[in-house]
């Protein structure tokens, strides 16, 4: 597997954070919507990446939107209604951590929805999205694809590691034992909704760091946009009463300084 070093890896992500910021400020001067959808295996490292894109930007701009389960009332619902109420307006970017695609995958693979519901999802997808982006929103979907070695291994450093066990749900153990017929569903789902006006973008990620290099970059050269020149910030004076008296330090509930004793 390739590899590349921490001091390089972060070099180079400090370069993709600096053009984030660029394009998130143009977005918002613009009014430009955008979604990005994330989808893939268990364990394939969306987290991860979805995590290092938001990382500077502004969080007044952005959301990340991963549903859980639908209640009784969503189930009665037409089926994108629960995911359209999170659209971007003006200015935003919505990153989905699964999408709508959950019909195409964990939902036909489990049986969580009929076969008339499958099929009416999958005929209607492409005109539902062809609507998103002919009302002006950019639509950008990506699918992380790991393979079987590499997933394995993550699934075991999960199950070891405290911090990562809640990361292993009942539905992702489920999932291994139906794992071709996840990979036949992903490839119908590719068959029906890989189009040319709205296409399925795959990202090499067996390699974490390079997946999340790779995929900003490859977001960033999606986004026609430019620099917007910010103006010059001046530091105002800063005004001072003397007859201010600041209240006694004793007097607030300071929290205790346990980790002081390790400074220098």
């Amino acid at each position: 597997m390739a590899k590349i070093s921490k001091k390089v890896y972060e070099k180079e992500l400090e370069k993709l954070h600096l053009e984030l910021v660029q394009m998130q400020a143009w977005v918002k001067e613009k009014g430009k919507k955008i979604i990005v959808v994330f989808e893939g295996r268990d364990a394939a490292g969306k987290g991860g990446i979805i995590k290092r894109i938001i990382e500077p930007l502004n969080p007044r701009f952005y959301r990340v939107v991963a549903l859980g389960v639908p209640t009784e009332k969503e189930k009665t619902q037409w089926y994108y209604q629960r995911y359209v109420q999170h659209f971007p307006a003006a200015g935003e970017i919505v990153i989905f951590d699964r999408s709508w695609y959950n019909r195409a995958g964990v939902e036909r693979v489990m049986g969580f929805c009929s076969d008339d519901e499958y099929w009416y999802f999958m005929k209607s997808c492409d005109e539902f999205e062809k609507m998103l982006i002919n009302s002006g929103i950019i639509l950008i979907k990506y699918w992380l694809s790991v393979s079987d070695e590499e997933q394995e291994k993550r699934f075991k450093e999960r199950i070891k590691n405290p911090l990562k066990r809640w990361k292993i749900s009942p539905m992702d153990l489920e999932s291994r034992t139906r794992w071709s017929k996840y990979a036949r569903a992903k490839d119908v789902m590719f068959q029906y909704t890989d189009t040319e006006i709205s296409p399925w973008y795959v990202i090499n990620a067996d390699n974490k760091k390079l997946a999340r290099l790779n995929c900003i970059n490859h977001f960033l050269s999606l986004i026609p946009y430019e620099e917007i020149k910010q103006e010059e910030i001046k530091l105002p004076p800063k005004h001072k009463d003397e007859s201010y008296i600041r209240p006694p330090i004793d007097s607030q509930r300071w929290i205790p300084e346990v980790y002081n004793k390790l400074t220098k």
